[in-house]
């Protein structure tokens, strides 16, 4: 038990202490993601520019092309820093 709050109050300190992140605006410059399928349950690539790309990479292998969800083409606004 001991040794379960220590992994566990690791675990909190170690994404605590990472950097924050903006959930106003995610900034994912893919706007394609291929959803493979599987007995494993498939997996998930958002990492394509085009739909042929992903449609090159799912061919022979099972699975298929969607949008993604998260894509955004605009970088979020740089914050100014205070001294």
């Amino acid at each position: 038990m001991r040794s379960q709050c220590f992994s566990v109050a690791t675990l909190i300190a170690a994404v605590s202490s990472g950097p924050a992140l903006s959930y106003d605006m995610p900034y994912d410059p893919y706007p394609w993601c291929a959803f493979y399928s599987g007995e494993g349950g498939g997996g998930t690539n958002c990492g394509f520019l085009t739909l042929e790309q992903c449609r090159a990479t799912v061919s022979g292998i099972g699975g298929f092309c969607g949008p993604n969800q998260f894509y955004n083409p605009q970088r979020p606004a740089s914050r100014s820093r205070k001294r």
